[in-house]
């Protein structure tokens, strides 16, 4: 077995990961980073879901790191793509003029403005990373984690990696279970939490979001792309879920905010058009019309609907086989979704199917045009000294409260609704108002391990509050406060308890945030009593 020691291990590629390596590494200390899959960036990448982000993030409501990834995206695109001169002059240029977000793109570029971050602290040796390498067992010593077992996929070695601080920034939070941290799966009870939107009864860990398995696609009226019918496409053909109008393969799905029955079809107009309320143009991440006419025959939309939502089961607190179930029948999903467009749906001229639909592997970077990994909204959450509820964020909740619950510890701001999918529970969607948040501290010190941090989605959140805790650039913050409070506690000998227990220490530290990474800990008042725009 090969064995390796560092100052800083995260455990995760996705973003919190790296936004976790680069802040520890920018703060001096080494870093050893693993990822389960050969793509850094999770749902960025790997997952190909493009950002989900709140309405103010080009000028405020993140970290300069994931401010500059941002920009690293656009400079990607002028540097290397063909634009038009309008179009590569846009400050806020958006590669694929998707209605999800101010930047639309594909994950390949993603991960080469990742990589562009990572760079020079791999050439000096600082930083290593090991792909495909999934944890396999950690080894602990009290309310200590000293070291993590992993598993290099590609021939079956394996590497023990010692740190005195290892940070979890895996997608399910595995290492909480292998290490023995106290944790929270599903949902939990309102009589645990009153919080108004907690479930009613018991607490059930198998209330879990859906999760997807997402694809991209291009159009090409003149061709006939149909890919060969999923073995699971007669099950998937006449599945009706609960809280459903219908067939799940169907135009018609469910507005989350109201909960009305609606009808999407894939297009609305002319695929050119720059926006419009149809599923092409939400996560549309190509948009051919920044080029010369006739360069690129199509559009590129990422396929992340609420058709191929996966609720027959959840992926945590389920034996293995269970989950590899439900991973093999969320691919299927997928797949039938894409077949029942090219061969069945019904079109807006009376026609039915678009063979010319075509799946582009080459955009995910893998054989079959599903992504590398399924997108999860939902993982295993720390308990930690302070669980953030709705009743801190969400705005029915803080009644004639305006704004969200000011945390004296705060490391970071986000902003998102709370947004629960369909879940393996059979709930359906619950998506409402919530206000511009702060990250708490506490939120990220677990109650007993002393040296284990969440660095993504496992912070100490509800059911209910991971809705607008889970998005992109508040795992990235998330990731980087973890890594740069291993940072500090390395250099000042203190616990991260002690940090967050500690007045001085607690100030130095946001200090060291917010002078030296550039850490924005609060909103601008204006914004602050403002709702969530998405």
């Amino acid at each position: 077995m090969r064995e390796l020691a560092t100052d800083v291990l995260v455990v995760g590629g996705g973003l919190g990961g790296v936004a976790a390596a680069l802040a520890a590494l920018r703060l001096g200390r080494r870093v050893v980073l693993t990822e389960g899959t050969d793509w850094l960036g999770g749902q960025l990448t790997s997952q190909a879901v493009p950002p989900d982000e709140h309405a103010w993030i080009e000028s405020t409501g993140c970290t300069a790191s994931y401010r500059r990834l941002r920009e690293n995206i656009r400079a990607y695109y002028r540097r290397n793509y063909p634009l038009l001169p309008r179009s590569r002059a846009d400050e806020r240029l958006d590669p694929g003029m998707g209605v999800v977000s101010h930047l639309c793109h594909e994950p390949r570029v993603a991960l080469a403005a990742i990589e562009e971050m990572l760079a020079s602290h791999r050439a000096g040796r600082k930083l290593e990373v090991l792909l495909r390498h999934r944890p396999l067992e950690a080894e602990s010593d009290g309310d200590l984690v000293r070291a993590v077992i992993l598993l290099d996929e590609r021939d079956d070695e394996r590497t023990i990696v010692r740190a005195p601080y290892i940070l979890d920034a895996t997608e399910l939070g595995e290492l909480l279970p292998m290490a023995g941290v106290e944790h929270v799966i599903g949902a939990e009870s309102h009589y645990q939490t009153g919080e108004p939107h907690a479930i009613e009864g018991a607490p059930d860990p198998l209330d879990q979001q859906a999760v997807s398995w997402c694809f991209a696609v291009d159009y090409l009226p003149e061709e006939d792309n149909t890919i060969e019918e999923p073995e699971g496409y007669r099950f998937w053909r006449s599945y009706r879920p609960d809280s459903w109008p219908g067939a799940q393969l169907g135009w018609e799905d469910v507005d989350p905010v109201t909960l009305r029955t609606r009808t999407r079809a894939i297009f609305d107009g002319p695929t050119d058009r720059e926006r419009a309320d149809d599923l092409w143009h939400f996560r549309r991440i190509f948009y051919r019309k920044h080029y010369q006419d006739g360069l690129y025959p199509s559009d590129v939309s990422l396929v992340n609907w609420p058709q191929i939502d996966y609720r027959l089961g959840p992926l945590v607190g389920v034996p293995e086989e269970e989950m590899r179930t439900n991973l093999r029948a969320a691919r299927q999903l997928s797949l039938s979704f894409l077949y029942w467009m090219q061969t069945e749906a019904p079109r807006l001229d009376g026609g039915q199917g678009y063979p010319g639909l075509r799946l582009r592997e080459d955009v995910v970077g893998t054989g079959d045009g599903l992504a590398r990994h399924p997108y999860v909204r939902e993982s295993r959450r720390i308990e930690t000294e302070f669980t953030v509820l709705e009743q801190h964020v969400g705005v029915e909740a803080r009644g004639d409260q305006e704004g969200a619950e000011p945390f004296h510890d705060s490391v970071g701001v986000g902003c998102y609704r709370i947004d629960l999918h369909p879940s393996a529970a059979a709930r359906g969607y619950v998506d409402i108002a919530s206000w511009p948040f702060q990250i708490p501290l506490g939120a990220l010190i677990p109650k007993r391990v002393q040296n284990l941090l969440p660095a993504c989605k496992n912070l100490g959140v509800t059911h209910v509050t991971n809705g607008c805790y889970r998005l992109h650039p508040v795992e990235w913050n998330v990731g980087e406060a973890s890594g740069a409070l291993a940072a500090y506690c390395l250099w000042t000998r203190q616990t991260p308890r002690g940090v967050y227990e500690t007045p001085e220490h607690l100030r130095a530290f946001q200090r060291l945030l917010m002078d030296t990474l550039g850490f924005e800990l609060e909103w601008p008042e204006s914004i602050r009593v403002t709702e969530a725009r998405i």
